[in-house]
């Protein structure tokens, strides 16, 4: 991969993509954008790969968008796109689902500011691990444009409707520490220990549990979120947890507890997922 404006490297299981424009606080270009969805899709098909953390390089996660263009930094039209009001596509959006349809568990290790896209593309990261001081913003509506990234989608369901809309309307940048009972972080930490934080829980998913659990349990809880009643998702569940009682890591995970020893889980969350997975029908875009 020719990667020139993130980092990616694997070590035990754990990759780790590092935005790095660290002389533009990471803000978020097309060629950013493109390398992220390069480097998800490898990391989908790598079995090597257990776990990803994102976090960014220097002193901000990301800034935004790159604003160098002036005023049509937003303007798709100005920039020479022609696909019109039915046929955009918002790129922020692109990454965010990408990242909801990873089978591998995402966690975003937030050493610094996050604003605009820098915290939209976080929402659908299953953990979020954040600097105390960092300075985080919904700020469209100060730009004159609208939540973007599929937050509309995430961020009610994480923080609940009424404080979505504070955060967006208002589009005040805040501390991390200010939201750290809102559901929005997992974590909030110094600094300093936001990406030990992060490599830790990555850890303590790569070496304790079955990528296809991981994967399917991943699945069940973000598509149950549209289950119309609990009789809905009892019938998925019904569906995987009769497929991977029969399955080799289920074998494994009792007969390694009951041993006493740690667990040698064999399956891949790319070649090994039940025959029904997945259950949802994807819309058409």
């Amino acid at each position: 991969m020719d990667l020139r404006q993130i980092k990616y490297v694997v070590e035990n299981r754990v990759g780790v993509i590092t935005l790095s424009r660290p002389d533009r606080m990471n803000a978020f270009t097309n060629r950013m954008l493109n390398e992220m969805l390069e480097v998800l899709e490898s990391a989908a098909r790598d079995d090597s790969v257990r776990v990803l953390v994102v976090t960014g390089e220097g002193r901000a996660f990301c800034a935004g968008a790159d604003l160098g263009a002036g005023g049509k930094t937003f303007d798709a039209e100005a920039a020479g796109e022609e696909v019109g009001l039915t046929g955009h596509r918002d790129g922020g959006g692109r990454v965010s689902l990408a990242l909801f349809a990873s089978r591998k568990p995402v966690i975003a290790a937030i050493n610094g500011a996050a604003v605009g896209v820098g915290i939209t593309m976080t929402l659908p990261m299953d953990i979020r691990v954040v600097a105390e001081d960092a300075k985080i913003g919904f700020v469209f509506a100060r730009r004159g444009i609208v939540p973007e990234a599929c937050s509309s989608w995430f961020l009610p369901r994480i923080v609940g409707i009424n404080k979505a809309v504070e955060l967006c309307v208002t589009g005040r940048v805040l501390r991390a520490a200010d939201e750290k009972d809102s559901g929005l972080f997992n974590y909030v930490v110094p600094a300093d220990q936001v990406l030990p934080k992060a490599m830790e829980l990555a850890r303590e998913i790569a070496d304790n549990t079955s990528a296809v659990s991981v994967a399917l349990a991943r699945a069940l809880l973000w598509h149950g979120l549209g289950q119309p009643d609990p009789q809905h998702a009892h019938l998925i569940d019904s569906k995987a947890i009769f497929a991977m009682g029969r399955s080799p890591d289920a074998y494994e995970g009792v007969q390694s507890f009951l041993e006493k020893r740690a667990p040698r889980f064999t399956m891949s969350s790319w070649t090994d997922m039940p025959e029904f997975y997945p259950w949802w029908i994807e819309p058409k875009v």
